[in-house]
């Protein structure tokens, strides 16, 4: 799943895809890459300025417009309203990637009415809330039922288990131990019966545990990626997106190796 931003703030290119002709060719480079699907997000997951809903659609449903017309390859919305999925579905979007849990009690109906898949991802507050202290007296036993929750509602809204993705939420109200905890324990969540997405790219956790800023995060991303898919991850969400293919091409040559 390659990562395609239309913020200003994003917390990884800051902005560097913000002008349409600059998102494109980054859309271009993804598919080149090997892309499967492409995620496109127009509100970052942390806090920042204020972004409306009509702000959204607009950053959101061009893109998705233009990289339906210019590519035969899935497309994803990051968001967690249902307004802007719905708007998305109707442009060409196919997944719904919501990493607040389906707090809006329209998302899932929403998706069920298009026929689109969704990601249920686990987040202790809501995202663009700050969550410094998170604690949890059972961290992955808090996740699995979390995520089992919003599955079997997400079953209720009449969406089949095959169109159900999870998301343990690294870095989504977890400290950096945690986010590793959960990365380590993903087969727990793989072996809940749905496909399980990884999204560790370049994310906060490795930054702290190896004392990396943004930009100097890419092994330490490919080996997240290496590692979640050895333990059960079928997505990988990534900005490398032709490294994390290389990567997870080795982890499965030798898992299916004879």
């Amino acid at each position: 799943m390659g990562i395609l931003n239309r913020t200003p703030d994003s917390f990884y290119d800051r902005g560097a895809y913000w002008d349409f002709d600059a998102f494109l060719r980054q859309a271009d480079a993804l598919v080149e890459e090997g892309a499967d699907l492409l995620d496109v997000g127009g509100v970052k997951a942390g806090p920042g300025p204020e972004v409306s809903e009509a702000e959204e659609l607009e950053r959101v449903v061009p893109a998705i417009e233009a990289l339906h017309a210019r590519f035969d390859v899935p497309l994803s919305v990051d968001t967690w309203r249902a307004s802007v999925a719905k708007a998305c579905f109707d442009a060409g979007a196919v997944v719904g990637n919501d990493i607040s849990g389906f707090a809006d009690p329209e998302y899932l109906t929403v998706a069920a009415q298009a026929g689109a898949t969704v990601v249920a991802t686990h987040i202790r507050l809501a995202p663009r809330v700050p969550d410094p202290e998170p604690h949890y007296d059972d961290l992955v036993g808090a996740v699995c039922a979390f995520l089992v929750e919003r599955a079997r509602g997400a079953e209720q809204a009449g969406l089949r288990p095959d169109q159900i993705v999870l998301d343990a939420g690294l870095d989504l109200g977890k400290t950096a131990a945690q986010s590793l905890v959960l990365l380590r324990e993903s087969a727990r969540f793989a072996a809940l019966g749905y496909p399980l997405l990884l999204s560790a790219s370049n994310k906060r956790f490795l930054g702290e545990v190896l004392g990396l800023e943004i930009g100097d995060r890419r092994e330490a991303s490919l080996a997240a990626a290496a590692l979640g898919v050895a333990r059960g991850c079928s997505i990988v969400r990534a900005h490398d997106v032709k490294g994390t293919r290389r990567a997870c091409a080795v982890v499965s040559a030798i898992l299916e190796a004879m």
